[in-house]
């Protein structure tokens, strides 16, 4: 796995971790903000052809 990929994955994982943390705190606003980033990540994912596993987010 190289680098690019490897950190697209990481930050998938950590932006998932705060989009349900915000969730859990019952912060709207962060909750779309973490989510548009997160959307954002998996647009750029599927752009240059990294899979990203099936996620409950």
């Amino acid at each position: 796995m190289d680098a690019f990929t490897a950190g697209l994955l990481q930050r998938i994982r950590a932006t998932e971790t705060d989009l349900t943390r915000a969730r859990e705190n019952g912060d709207d606003f962060l909750v779309e903000v973490e989510q548009a980033e997160l959307d954002d990540l998996h647009r750029l994912a599927a752009e240059h052809g990294v899979e990203v596993a099936a996620t409950a987010s």
